[in-house]
């Protein structure tokens, strides 16, 4: 072999030993490329998280978590209601009953066989516009032997919200005069509304008198505003 075709043979082996050398670093950076990407793709089946935020027990823009609380300030967004007409919501757009808003009436409702005799006590609104009433009103018996004021029952009371035209009643329960003497006459009823200075003095529709007591306290009791309904 002359020595020209030998120098040629060897140019070419190294030719295609780069050649080979060359491809096969490309496979291999092909092939960690490859990896690199398999091992950063999300497996089938899990939920992607946005960065910054978070999907566990609320809901993205402030919603409720599954507990029911604000997801912005932790408190409960649900529960405690206020009901139509009794709550302080409804309250606070009605201003209170006055005395010149209502029309007051007093009817006997004594049940025959009770030990006590009742009145009921009907405030009608009578203003031309919503009011609330709450609580006790106050309650004294004009008698032969001077005033007499009612002790409230100890019941709780609640707002009331009337419209024009509608009434919530009250109760009054004094003891009858059952000892056979003249006892103390009831010669009339002064009732101020919840909350109120102005007072109506009523006639008296109940029994005509009251046992003599030792003094030791009114035997008369009121009841907070909706204790008692119509007739009683």
């Amino acid at each position: 072999m002359s020595g020209n075709r030998r120098k040629a043979l060897l140019v070419s082996a190294v030719l295609v030993g780069g050649a080979m050398l060359m491809t096969a670093c490309q496979d291999a950076g092909a092939d960690a490329g490859a990896a690199q990407s398999s091992s950063s793709a999300t497996p089938a089946g899990k939920a992607v998280t946005p960065s910054g935020s978070s999907t566990t027990g609320s809901t993205q823009g402030g919603g409720t978590d599954s507990a029911g609380k604000d997801s912005t300030g932790g408190k409960s967004s649900g529960g405690q209601g206020t009901a139509a007409g009794t709550g302080s919501d409804a309250s606070s757009k009605a201003g209170k009953c006055r005395t010149g808003d209502l029309k007051i009436t007093a009817t006997d409702s004594t049940i025959t066989g009770d030990p006590d005799g009742t009145v009921a006590v009907q405030l009608k609104n009578a203003g031309g516009r919503a009011c609330v009433v709450t609580g006790y009103a106050g309650v004294d018996l004009k008698t032969s032997s001077g005033a007499l004021s009612a002790k409230r029952t100890g019941e709780k009371g609640s707002s009331v919200i009337l419209k024009s035209g509608q009434s919530v009643y009250f109760g009054i329960n004094y003891p009858l005069n059952k000892s056979g003497g003249s006892g103390v006459r009831i010669t009339g009823l002064v009732v101020t509304p919840p909350n109120e200075t102005t007072s109506v003095t009523l006639g008296w529709p109940g029994a005509g008198t009251l046992p003599v007591t030792d003094g030791s306290g009114s035997p008369v009791r009121v009841g907070p505003v909706g204790s008692a309904g119509q007739g009683g």
